[in-house]
């Protein structure tokens, strides 16, 4: 950083299990308590949703106009990154973090935008729900049968300098959606069918408790031993280092999202790598190869460091890039348990697990294929 260069805004994420839970009322409730205070704080983007009491919140706070966009014959409107650098403000409110832009945005994600306020020195408050994080995709679908579509890569949130859980129990936001207050009748029906089960309530509560827990403890001091306080989960070792062994199988998706978020769990380092048996991945058919390079992507796109390796022996290929490099752990995946490929499959776990020794190995089961879309 240069020496007029500003320092970095601080991110504050406002984190719940459910639409309703008061995120968006409670951003906006610290928003007025720092304007009074003196601090210049404006509200960048703000998602009514119709709901009075969270309107009512942002009375007397300065909004930023929105930017409007046509896209397909239609106009939408999205936050104004733009005019609120030009702007200024030490605060901005910006509601919905996981937020995909309408087509012709400047950025495609809203976290993006926010990213570019945080460089210029201006703080951020904003909300988000656990089921937005990419890592749980999996655990949310085969739950919930709901597949969330809009996500956000765990180490975007994990940048946040204070993540705070917005709480309310499943039993009281049943009630405020019979009531009308989170949705509207017809929606607030069809909500009932997906995330608004009291079961599913539940179950994400607890995920969104766990996630702030780990946000408190993963900004723990170390000692100075270099180990982690008592209070952290004893099973903390910064030595570790897993390995991901990628397919063009879709269950790769799944072995991906796991492996990430047991690297930050564990915060260890986190490996994939793929045995391609020609040069130039010229055993692949064209849509093997497509389905390979995603996988490839979406692993880096989390932060995890990718290799392609050259081998006719897959699993001796692995093993030996495992050795060299101080791999713990070795992440893999069965296809779809058909006769021929779950002998294979099996097989192929068999000689891992038989020549990685000293290595614990893992079989990541992909729970899509026993459940299917809602």
């Amino acid at each position: 950083m240069t020496a007029d260069a500003p320092a970095r805004g601080r991110l504050k994420v406002f984190l719940g299990y459910a639409a309703g839970v008061g995120k968006t009322y409670q951003m906006l409730a610290e928003a007025r308590d720092v304007q009074q205070r003196g601090v210049d704080i404006v509200v960048g983007y703000f998602e009514p949703h119709g709901r009075k009491e969270t309107i009512a919140q942002t009375e007397g706070l300065e909004i930023v106009p929105r930017r409007r966009l046509e896209y397909r014959g239609s106009w939408f409107e999205e936050m104004d990154t733009e005019a609120i650098l030009a702007r200024r403000p030490q605060v901005a409110v910006v509601d919905e973090f996981p937020h995909t832009n309408v087509p012709g945005s400047a950025r495609q994600k809203r976290w993006e935008d926010i990213h570019i306020l945080l460089d210029a020195g201006i703080d951020v408050l904003t909300t988000m729900n656990v089921q937005h994080l990419e890592s749980l995709n999996d655990q949310i679908w085969s739950s919930t049968g709901v597949r969330v579509r809009e996500t956000i890569p765990d180490w975007v949130l994990k940048q946040a300098d204070e993540v705070v859980m917005v709480d309310l129990t499943p039993g009281a936001l049943l009630n405020r959606l019979a009531r009308g207050v989170v949705y509207p009748p017809e929606r607030a029906r069809a909500a009932l069918e997906n995330f608004f089960k009291e079961s599913t309530l539940v179950a994400l509560r607890e995920l969104a408790m766990r996630q702030a827990a780990y946000a408190v403890e993963s900004r723990l001091p170390d000692d100075d031993n270099g180990h982690a306080p008592d209070l952290a989960p004893v099973e903390l070792q910064p030595h570790e280092r897993l390995l991901l062994v990628l397919t063009p199988h879709p269950s790769s998706a799944a072995l991906i999202r796991r492996g990430r978020r047991v690297a930050d769990y564990l915060r260890a380092e986190c490996l994939a790598v793929y045995v391609s048996k020609q040069q130039d991945l010229d055993d692949l058919v064209p849509a093997e190869r497509e389905t390979l390079e995603r996988h490839l992507n979406f692993a880096r796109a989390l932060r995890i460091e990718t290799r392609i390796l050259q081998g006719s022996d897959t699993a001796e290929a692995v093993v030996a890039f495992a050795r060299l490099h101080g791999v713990t752990q070795i992440f893999v995946t069965r296809e779809e348990p058909s006769a021929l490929r779950s002998w294979f499959a099996s097989a192929f776990v068999q000689r891992i697990v038989n020549l990685a020794q000293g290595m614990q190995v893992t079989v990541v089961a992909d729970r899509s294929i026993r459940r299917q879309p809602a």
